[in-house]
């Protein structure tokens, strides 16, 4: 005979109601087992309350809305452009609520400094959704080379055709992605992969390529060098995503991976088990400051270079 379960869900709460809302996290912590939806918050009433009703949950706006919704919710989740995000994380984590955040955290150091030093103050557990850092395939990929030394380079390339002629994607429309490109948008995933199997980056450079690519060399801790390509803006039959290590033991490729609502999943569970062990998550808002504060540096770079 087994015991029932009699842990309370994890109440969260979704902040955004854009199309990385719809399509990924509304559904992802609503079908959620161990989550009670707490509440949509959107800065269009007509959006929050489309995106509530589809899942069952009250809607929020309104400046008061988002103390309502951070009262009634133990955590939140973030569907919102980084500079608007990062300031919300700040208030949500002085109310005393876990953050489950987007990448990149912030487009500024301040901003993702000001985050990580709310959240550590607060002592509340802290979750950046670096997809392949979460996705089951992915995730156990990145341990597995992790826990092997001898890794003498690797190669990631990143491409998307956001912006490629006749593309269609309602992602498209994000103005953050549209100023910032590929670097702020991808660099987060390839750098989540790169970090923990080579070790940290200790030397970075980076120079402009066509239309929004950027293109960094780095060299990490362990030894290991890595060259990574990063854009949104890249010809349809020149799009997709490869991230290969070269070392004594041969070559490796990451998997592909089931798609991006799994993997939310995942950053739920490491949300939830970080919030019962006290124990921080590698992707942090810590992590999360060390992002942005590399990809800042690879900006200002490019944009000298450039």
């Amino acid at each position: 005979m087994t015991t029932a379960d009699t842990t309370p869900p994890l109440r969260i709460g979704l902040l955004g109601t854009g199309p990385w809302a719809r399509n990924t996290q509304a559904p992802a912590l609503a079908a959620h087992p161990g989550v009670e939806l707490s509440g949509v918050w959107g800065r269009r009433a007509e959006a929050a309350e489309t995106l509530a009703a589809a899942h069952g949950t009250r809607a929020y706006t309104g400046e008061q809305g988002i103390d309502a919704l951070l009262q009634a919710s133990d955590a939140v989740a973030f569907a919102l452009p980084p500079d608007v995000q990062a300031p919300l994380a700040v208030r949500a984590a002085q109310a005393g609520c876990h953050l489950l955040m987007d990448k990149p955290v912030a487009t500024t150091v301040a901003g993702a400094r000001a985050v990580a030093e709310a959240a550590e103050k607060a002592s509340v557990a802290s979750v950046v959704f670096c997809t392949l850092r979460f996705a089951p395939e992915t995730s156990a990929w990145i341990a597995e080379q992790a826990a092997v030394d001898g890794w003498f380079t690797a190669r990631a390339q990143w491409l998307g055709s956001l912006y490629a002629a006749g593309s269609d994607s309602e992602y498209a429309d994000s103005p953050w992605r549209r100023e910032r490109g590929g670097l702020w948008d991808v660099g987060p995933h390839a750098l989540s992969v790169l970090i923990p199997v080579l070790g940290d980056v200790e030397h970075l450079t980076a120079a402009a390529g066509p239309a929004d690519t950027t293109h960094l060399i780095l060299r990490h801790t362990s030894g290991a060098s890595s060259t990574v390509t990063l854009g949104l803006s890249a010809p349809p039959g020149a799009a997709g995503v490869e991230i290969e290590l070269r070392g004594e033991r041969g070559t490796a490729s990451i998997p592909g991976w089931a798609g991006a609502e799994t993997a939310f999943r995942g950053a739920v569970d490491a949300l939830a088990e970080a919030v019962r062990t006290q124990v921080p998550h590698p992707c942090d808002a810590r992590f999360g400051l060390h992002l942005t504060e590399l990809l800042a540096a690879a900006e200002e770079q490019a944009q000298a270079a450039g």
